[in-house]
Protein backbone atom coordinates (compact mmCIF):
# COMPACT_ATOMS: atom_id res chain seq x y z
CA UNK A 1 0.00 0.00 0.00
CA UNK A 2 1.51 3.30 -1.08
CA UNK A 3 1.57 6.21 1.41
CA UNK A 4 -0.64 9.19 0.68
CA UNK A 5 0.93 11.80 -1.52
CA UNK A 6 2.08 15.05 0.08
CA UNK A 7 0.38 18.09 -1.42
CA UNK A 8 2.65 19.96 -3.78
CA UNK A 9 2.01 23.32 -2.11
CA UNK A 10 2.95 22.17 1.40
CA UNK A 11 6.68 23.10 1.31
CA UNK A 12 5.79 26.48 -0.13
CA UNK A 13 3.42 27.10 2.78
CA UNK A 14 5.86 26.00 5.49
CA UNK A 15 8.87 27.98 4.26
CA UNK A 16 7.34 31.48 4.50
CA UNK A 17 5.82 30.66 7.88
CA UNK A 18 9.23 29.52 9.17
CA UNK A 19 10.87 32.63 7.72
CA UNK A 20 8.25 34.88 9.32
CA UNK A 21 8.75 33.20 12.69
CA UNK A 22 12.50 33.65 12.51
CA UNK A 23 12.19 37.29 11.52
CA UNK A 24 9.66 37.81 14.30
CA UNK A 25 12.00 36.33 16.89
CA UNK A 26 14.85 38.46 15.56
CA UNK A 27 12.67 41.55 15.88
CA UNK A 28 11.62 40.51 19.40
CA UNK A 29 15.29 40.23 20.42
CA UNK A 30 15.99 43.73 19.11
CA UNK A 31 12.94 45.22 20.81
CA UNK A 32 13.61 43.34 24.04
CA UNK A 33 17.17 44.66 24.16
CA UNK A 34 16.00 48.25 23.60
CA UNK A 35 13.26 47.96 26.22
CA UNK A 36 15.72 46.59 28.79
CA UNK A 37 18.08 49.44 27.96
CA UNK A 38 15.29 51.95 28.54
CA UNK A 39 14.09 50.36 31.79
CA UNK A 40 17.56 50.11 33.32
CA UNK A 41 18.86 53.39 31.88
CA UNK A 42 19.85 54.87 35.27
CA UNK A 43 22.04 51.83 35.96
CA UNK A 44 23.44 51.40 32.47
CA UNK A 45 24.29 55.02 31.71
CA UNK A 46 27.80 55.84 32.93
CA UNK A 47 26.99 59.54 33.47
CA UNK A 48 24.09 61.91 33.92
CA UNK A 49 23.14 62.88 30.34
CA UNK A 50 22.39 66.49 31.35
CA UNK A 51 25.75 67.17 33.04
CA UNK A 52 29.05 68.27 31.54
CA UNK A 53 31.53 65.52 32.27
CA UNK A 54 34.43 66.23 29.87
CA UNK A 55 35.73 68.54 27.18
CA UNK A 56 33.50 69.19 24.13
CA UNK A 57 33.84 67.06 21.00
CA UNK A 58 35.89 64.33 22.60
CA UNK A 59 36.22 61.30 20.30
CA UNK A 60 35.23 57.85 21.57
CA UNK A 61 37.52 56.49 24.28
CA UNK A 62 37.50 54.04 27.15
CA UNK A 63 35.92 56.66 29.44
CA UNK A 64 33.39 57.90 26.89
CA UNK A 65 32.53 55.11 24.48
CA UNK A 66 30.64 57.40 22.11
CA UNK A 67 32.55 60.58 22.87
CA UNK A 68 30.99 63.86 23.98
CA UNK A 69 28.91 66.59 22.34
CA UNK A 70 29.65 70.30 21.96
CA UNK A 71 29.06 71.04 25.65
CA UNK A 72 30.89 68.00 27.04
CA UNK A 73 27.91 65.73 27.76
CA UNK A 74 28.40 61.99 27.41
CA UNK A 75 26.70 60.80 24.22
CA UNK A 76 26.35 57.18 25.32
CA UNK A 77 24.35 58.29 28.34
CA UNK A 78 22.16 60.45 26.11
CA UNK A 79 21.59 57.52 23.78
CA UNK A 80 20.60 55.19 26.63
CA UNK A 81 18.22 57.68 28.23
CA UNK A 82 16.89 58.63 24.80
CA UNK A 83 15.52 55.10 24.45
CA UNK A 84 13.09 55.86 27.29
CA UNK A 85 11.53 58.85 25.56
CA UNK A 86 11.49 57.43 22.02
CA UNK A 87 9.97 54.09 23.03
CA UNK A 88 7.47 55.72 25.40
CA UNK A 89 6.25 58.11 22.73
CA UNK A 90 6.03 55.29 20.19
CA UNK A 91 4.06 52.93 22.45
CA UNK A 92 1.70 55.52 23.96
CA UNK A 93 1.01 57.16 20.58
CA UNK A 94 0.25 53.72 19.14
CA UNK A 95 -2.16 53.05 22.03
CA UNK A 96 -3.96 56.34 21.29
CA UNK A 97 -4.12 55.51 17.59
CA UNK A 98 -5.45 52.00 18.22
CA UNK A 99 -8.12 53.22 20.64
CA UNK A 100 -9.40 55.65 18.04
CA UNK A 101 -8.93 53.28 15.11
CA UNK A 102 -10.54 50.30 16.84
CA UNK A 103 -13.55 52.34 17.96
CA UNK A 104 -14.10 53.81 14.50
CA UNK A 105 -13.44 50.49 12.74
CA UNK A 106 -15.82 48.49 14.93
CA UNK A 107 -18.62 51.05 14.68
CA UNK A 108 -18.18 51.49 10.93
CA UNK A 109 -18.12 47.74 10.38
CA UNK A 110 -21.02 46.86 12.66
CA UNK A 111 -23.23 49.67 11.34
CA UNK A 112 -22.08 49.72 7.71
CA UNK A 113 -24.94 51.73 6.19
CA UNK A 114 -25.42 55.29 7.36
CA UNK A 115 -23.09 55.68 10.33
CA UNK A 116 -20.44 53.40 8.84
CA UNK A 117 -20.54 55.22 5.52
CA UNK A 118 -20.05 58.61 7.17
CA UNK A 119 -17.17 57.34 9.31
CA UNK A 120 -15.41 55.72 6.35
CA UNK A 121 -15.66 58.89 4.30
CA UNK A 122 -13.96 60.66 7.20
CA UNK A 123 -11.28 57.94 7.25
CA UNK A 124 -10.75 58.43 3.53
CA UNK A 125 -10.28 62.17 4.05
CA UNK A 126 -7.70 61.55 6.78
CA UNK A 127 -5.82 59.07 4.58
CA UNK A 128 -5.60 61.38 1.55
CA UNK A 129 -4.49 64.47 3.47
CA UNK A 130 -0.81 65.40 3.01
CA UNK A 131 0.59 63.63 6.04
CA UNK A 132 3.93 65.30 6.77
CA UNK A 133 2.79 68.93 6.31
CA UNK A 134 -0.25 68.26 8.51
CA UNK A 135 1.96 66.64 11.14
CA UNK A 136 4.28 69.65 11.17
CA UNK A 137 1.44 72.18 11.31
CA UNK A 138 -0.33 70.41 14.19
CA UNK A 139 2.88 69.98 16.16
CA UNK A 140 3.80 73.64 15.70
CA UNK A 141 0.27 74.77 16.65
CA UNK A 142 -0.04 72.66 19.81
CA UNK A 143 3.45 73.44 21.07
CA UNK A 144 6.64 71.59 21.91
CA UNK A 145 5.89 69.06 24.62
CA UNK A 146 5.94 65.30 24.98
CA UNK A 147 2.18 65.11 25.51
CA UNK A 148 1.46 67.14 22.39
CA UNK A 149 3.83 64.98 20.35
CA UNK A 150 1.95 61.85 21.45
CA UNK A 151 -1.43 63.43 20.67
CA UNK A 152 -0.36 64.64 17.22
CA UNK A 153 1.09 61.28 16.20
CA UNK A 154 -1.81 59.32 17.67
CA UNK A 155 -4.55 61.31 15.93
CA UNK A 156 -2.80 61.07 12.57
CA UNK A 157 -2.02 57.33 12.33
CA UNK A 158 -5.35 55.86 13.48
CA UNK A 159 -7.02 55.81 10.06
CA UNK A 160 -5.11 52.85 8.57
CA UNK A 161 -5.88 50.51 11.53
CA UNK A 162 -9.51 51.66 11.43
CA UNK A 163 -9.87 50.57 7.79
CA UNK A 164 -8.28 47.16 8.50
CA UNK A 165 -10.45 46.48 11.56
CA UNK A 166 -13.58 47.63 9.77
CA UNK A 167 -13.07 45.05 7.02
CA UNK A 168 -12.70 42.32 9.65
CA UNK A 169 -15.86 43.42 11.48
CA UNK A 170 -17.81 43.41 8.21
CA UNK A 171 -16.90 39.75 7.85
CA UNK A 172 -17.67 38.87 11.46
CA UNK A 173 -21.10 40.52 11.62
CA UNK A 174 -22.50 38.03 9.09
CA UNK A 175 -21.25 34.92 10.94
CA UNK A 176 -23.77 32.43 12.28
CA UNK A 177 -23.04 32.99 15.98
CA UNK A 178 -23.45 36.76 15.60
CA UNK A 179 -26.71 36.40 13.71
CA UNK A 180 -27.94 33.87 16.28
CA UNK A 181 -27.13 36.21 19.17
CA UNK A 182 -28.93 39.10 17.51
CA UNK A 183 -31.95 36.95 16.68
CA UNK A 184 -32.22 35.95 20.35
CA UNK A 185 -32.46 39.60 21.36
CA UNK A 186 -28.85 40.28 22.39
CA UNK A 187 -28.00 43.96 22.49
CA UNK A 188 -25.44 45.37 20.09
CA UNK A 189 -23.07 46.28 22.92
CA UNK A 190 -23.08 42.68 24.18
CA UNK A 191 -22.54 41.26 20.69
CA UNK A 192 -19.63 43.61 20.06
CA UNK A 193 -17.95 42.87 23.40
CA UNK A 194 -18.65 39.13 23.30
CA UNK A 195 -18.13 38.21 19.66
CA UNK A 196 -16.59 41.05 17.66
CA UNK A 197 -13.78 42.52 19.76
CA UNK A 198 -12.21 39.19 20.87
CA UNK A 199 -11.96 38.07 17.24
CA UNK A 200 -10.32 41.28 16.08
CA UNK A 201 -7.64 41.07 18.79
CA UNK A 202 -4.92 39.43 16.70
CA UNK A 203 -5.56 41.77 13.80
CA UNK A 204 -5.42 44.77 16.14
CA UNK A 205 -2.18 43.43 17.65
CA UNK A 206 -0.44 43.43 14.29
CA UNK A 207 -1.67 46.95 13.54
CA UNK A 208 -0.62 48.09 17.03
CA UNK A 209 2.94 46.83 16.66
CA UNK A 210 3.21 48.38 13.21
CA UNK A 211 1.87 51.66 14.62
CA UNK A 212 4.65 51.67 17.24
CA UNK A 213 7.23 51.38 14.46
CA UNK A 214 5.72 54.32 12.59
CA UNK A 215 5.29 56.42 15.73
CA UNK A 216 8.98 56.07 16.65
CA UNK A 217 9.96 57.33 13.20
CA UNK A 218 7.50 60.23 13.41
CA UNK A 219 8.73 61.26 16.85
CA UNK A 220 12.28 61.25 15.54
CA UNK A 221 11.22 63.35 12.54
CA UNK A 222 9.40 65.92 14.69
CA UNK A 223 12.27 66.16 17.15
CA UNK A 224 14.80 66.49 14.33
CA UNK A 225 12.78 69.39 12.92
CA UNK A 226 12.81 71.08 16.34
CA UNK A 227 9.12 70.39 17.09
CA UNK A 228 9.66 67.90 19.90
CA UNK A 229 10.08 68.54 23.59
CA UNK A 230 13.35 70.50 23.97
CA UNK A 231 13.80 69.32 27.56
CA UNK A 232 13.43 65.57 27.01
CA UNK A 233 16.33 63.56 25.63
CA UNK A 234 15.17 61.38 22.73
CA UNK A 235 16.99 59.90 19.76
CA UNK A 236 15.40 62.49 17.52
CA UNK A 237 16.40 65.40 19.77
CA UNK A 238 19.99 64.13 19.77
CA UNK A 239 19.96 64.40 15.99
CA UNK A 240 18.40 67.87 16.22
CA UNK A 241 21.11 69.21 18.50
CA UNK A 242 23.80 67.54 16.42
CA UNK A 243 22.51 69.25 13.28
CA UNK A 244 21.92 72.66 14.88
CA UNK A 245 25.31 72.74 16.61
CA UNK A 246 27.38 71.94 13.54
CA UNK A 247 28.24 68.30 14.13
CA UNK A 248 28.28 67.67 10.38
CA UNK A 249 31.10 70.21 10.01
CA UNK A 250 33.36 68.21 12.30
CA UNK A 251 34.36 64.53 12.65
CA UNK A 252 31.97 64.40 15.64
CA UNK A 253 29.09 63.39 13.33
CA UNK A 254 30.48 59.84 13.33
CA UNK A 255 29.77 59.34 17.05
CA UNK A 256 27.05 62.00 17.49
CA UNK A 257 24.74 61.26 14.52
CA UNK A 258 25.27 57.62 13.56
CA UNK A 259 24.42 55.94 16.94
CA UNK A 260 20.97 57.56 17.41
CA UNK A 261 20.23 57.08 13.72
CA UNK A 262 21.06 53.38 14.00
CA UNK A 263 18.99 53.12 17.20
CA UNK A 264 15.94 54.61 15.45
CA UNK A 265 16.43 52.22 12.54
CA UNK A 266 16.83 49.21 14.86
CA UNK A 267 13.70 50.05 16.87
CA UNK A 268 11.59 50.60 13.77
CA UNK A 269 12.94 47.44 12.15
CA UNK A 270 12.37 45.34 15.28
CA UNK A 271 8.73 46.33 15.65
CA UNK A 272 8.15 45.98 11.90
CA UNK A 273 9.50 42.40 11.94
CA UNK A 274 7.25 41.50 14.88
CA UNK A 275 4.26 42.99 13.05
CA UNK A 276 5.18 41.02 9.93
CA UNK A 277 5.29 37.77 11.89
CA UNK A 278 1.97 38.48 13.64
CA UNK A 279 0.22 39.41 10.40
CA UNK A 280 1.58 36.32 8.64
CA UNK A 281 0.18 34.19 11.44
CA UNK A 282 -3.22 35.82 11.02
CA UNK A 283 -3.25 35.56 7.23
CA UNK A 284 -0.68 33.12 5.77
CA UNK A 285 -1.54 34.37 2.27
CA UNK A 286 0.46 37.53 3.10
Amino acid sequence: MTPPAIPANRPRRLLPRSLADRLGWFGAIIVGFLILMAVFAPRLAPYDPSERVARPFLPPSSEHLLGTNDVGQDLLSELIFGARVSLTVGIVAAVVAMLIGTTVGVIAGYYPKRLGSVLMRFVDVVLILPFLPLLIVLAAYLGRSLTNTIIVIGVLIWAAPARIIRSQVLSLRSREYVLASRSMGAKDRWVILRHILPRTGLLATGSFVRAISGAILLEAALSFLGLGDPIQKSWGSILFWAQSRGAFLTPAWKWWVLPPGLAIMAASLGFALIAFAVEERINPKL
